[in-house]
């Protein structure tokens, strides 16, 4: 098994760990520090070893971060976890419901004047920093070298995965080529070169791949890409034996302590991307006299947009997972749910990705969420919170693969027996969401934040809505949340062919039930349309073939074009799936596809 069911942290742990912190703090002269969930490389994704909130607090989302003072410690998260921090915390730490509540807000009302606030300057972005600095003037802000490894004694080693190459068929372009396209463009902007600091566009941009973030295929590095397609990368040299030829005489091997002599021997702007680039680095450029250039991570928008290689990997990964994904329907369906648990679907959906023998990872922890446990959008199972499975209870079971070709990210809600009408209708108003999705048609130019409501509308006739993103970007054979394009209020970055997405919208009520329904889309150039004009309209290719469970839909709510979307869609997963699946999955794939 990939996945465990350890229970990582627990909430009495943190008042021991707080106490530490704050004689550490008293003793330093600090009155605040934060603590993010961050590392160095500013990804979403954390080696254990960098999970510092969660090991000073007990809270595992993947998003969130505290500010701790002598009096108060405050967890600020977003909506996907206000029910999960109340039930990881201890009662030391306070839930902050962000954005509503900002520590800008609370430290602009509560400190005073020459108050110390204490960052790790490794931990967050310029971007952040700045913001910070400018909205609390009377603060004095102090970077400092991080407090939780002062006091964290059995801290994980780094992860010192080796690295190894990424095959030209699947990232279908040379690194030398895409070196090159690249620093031509940083030279036609005057740029000498730019400061890569995310592991994906490291691993995009090298055709490489490594193993040192759990779920993600990706290693620990940074990169110096100059205008003439040389570059530097910054990893621990000893990962990239199993690399050397591929990467070859054009990249130079340094490690992460030659950053700033890097920097320093750098003639002329260097690019760095205030998102992503940590405080830090910009501190080293400053103190180097090397002027900097603030602008968007040049591999982001170009690893985005996938090429024809990846995009064809991610067609036949999908195939391949849509293939495990109905098997573990059809065991569902026949299977007596006396005795399963939460548990029980995680090990047997693995087991059945894993009998692809192409299974690299999981790109995530598998979320199997029964009952109540599913109004959780990230809810994790462990051994302590498994739940058994109980008649009419809904499932949201969101799970995804890592294969050498593509990654996978799939939600499909389930029911035990028989459904209850309240449930029929909110999964039904869920569907109609993600179905106007997957039919937009939009010019060019069109942001995801201008998409998103499309997939609310029907749910805010009815009062209801969801508190996350309808959808994220996801890479190919990377990191299964990957920017710059999402399906979201926030989105703002312009869709463009190429671009995969997950289309996920979703229903929770606390105490209750879950629903969520997930299918990724890749955008693509529209057929022009009888009557149209010759504006340039993109839609999207969906790459998801699995059923959707019939038992839960009420095709009363649905309108004629709706309900054709769905003939359409489970007919096309019969053709492609039918020639692939087992004999056993005959009878349950027959009546899964059939016609509303």
């Amino acid at each position: 098994m990939f996945q465990t069911f350890d229970s990582p942290t627990s909430p009495e742990q943190g008042p021991p760990r707080l106490a530490a912190l704050r004689a550490l703090m008293a003793s330093e002269g600090w009155d605040a520090l934060l603590i993010p969930r961050a590392d160095r490389f500013q990804g979403e994704y954390v080696a254990p070893r960098d999970d510092r909130l969660a090991w000073l607090t007990g809270f595992t989302g993947s998003a969130g971060f505290a500010l701790v003072t002598a009096d108060h410690a405050l967890v600020f998260v977003d909506g996907r976890y206000r029910v999960q921090v109340r039930a990881q915390v201890a009662p030391e730490f306070t839930p902050m419901d962000w954005p509503a509540q900002t520590h800008v807000a609370w430290l602009a009302e509560a400190f005073p004047a020459g108050a110390v606030l204490a960052y790790d300057p490794w931990l967050h972005t310029m971007e952040e920093i700045g913001r910070l600095t400018r909205d609390l003037p009377s603060i004095t802000f102090r970077p400092v070298a991080n407090p939780i490894d002062r006091i964290w004694p059995d801290q994980p080693a780094p992860p010192s995965a080796s690295i190894f190459a990424h095959p030209l068929e699947f990232a279908g372009e040379s690194h030398a080529d895409k070196r090159n396209r690249l620093g031509r463009e940083l030279a036609a902007k005057g740029e000498a070169a730019s400061l890569i600091t995310l592991p994906d566009s490291v691993a995009w941009l090298f055709n490489i791949r490594g193993a040192d973030i759990p779920r993600n295929p990706i290693a620990h590095a940074m990169a110096l890409l100059r205008a003439d397609g040389t570059a530097v990368l910054l990893t621990d040299p000893g990962k990239c034996a199993e690399v050397a030829d591929h990467l070859g005489p054009d990249i130079a091997v340094r490690p992460e302590s030659d950053l700033a002599q890097v920097l320093a021997d750098t003639s002329g702007p260097v690019r760095i991307d205030p998102q992503s680039t940590p405080q830090a680095v910009a501190d080293m450029l400053a103190a180097a006299g090397i002027p900097a250039r603030h602008s968007m991570d040049p591999c982001r928008l170009p690893k985005a947009c996938k090429n024809a290689g990846e995009l064809s990997g991610m067609r036949d990964a999908h195939l391949r997972d849509a293939v495990a994904m109905c098997r573990f329907l059809a065991w569902f369906e026949g299977a007596s749910t006396t005795g399963l648990s939460e548990i029980d679907l995680v090990t047997r959906l693995e087991g059945f990705r894993r009998d692809t023998n192409m299974l690299r990872e999981i790109s995530f922890d598998t979320i199997a969420g029964a009952g109540p446990n599913g109004a959780l959008p990230h809810y994790r199972v462990t051994r302590e919170t498994n739940r058994r499975l109980e008649d009419g209870a809904l499932i949201v079971l969101d799970s995804g693969g890592q294969y050498p070709d593509g990654t996978t990210d799939i939600t499909r809600t389930l029911v035990v027996g028989d459904a209850g009408a309240e449930e029929k209708r909110a999964f039904t108003l869920v569907l109609k969401g993600m179905i106007a999705i997957s039919r937009a048609r939009f010019p060019r130019g069109v942001a995801g934040s201008h998409l998103d409501a499309l997939a609310r509308y029907p749910l805010w006739l009815a009062g209801m809505d969801y508190d996350h993103g309808t959808g994220h970007g996801v890479g190919a054979y990377l990191c299964v949340h990957e920017g710059p394009q999402r399906l979201a209020r926030g989105g703002d970055v312009a869709l463009q062919p190429g671009m995969i997405l997950s289309n996920e919208p979703g229903y929770y009520r606390e105490g209750a039930f879950g629903i969520r329904i997930e299918n990724l889309i890749a955008v693509q150039p529209a057929a022009p349309l009888p009557g149209g004009d010759s504006r340039d309209m993109l839609d999207f290719e969906t790459l998801t073939w699995v059923p959707i469970d019939r038992h839960l839909i009420d095709p009363a709510l649905l309108s004629q074009d709706e309900r054709d979307w769905i003939d359409s869609y489970h007919a096309t997963c019969r053709d492609k799936l039918g020639p692939l699946l087992p004999e056993d999955c005959g009878a349950w794939f027959a009546a899964a596809t059939e016609k509303l």
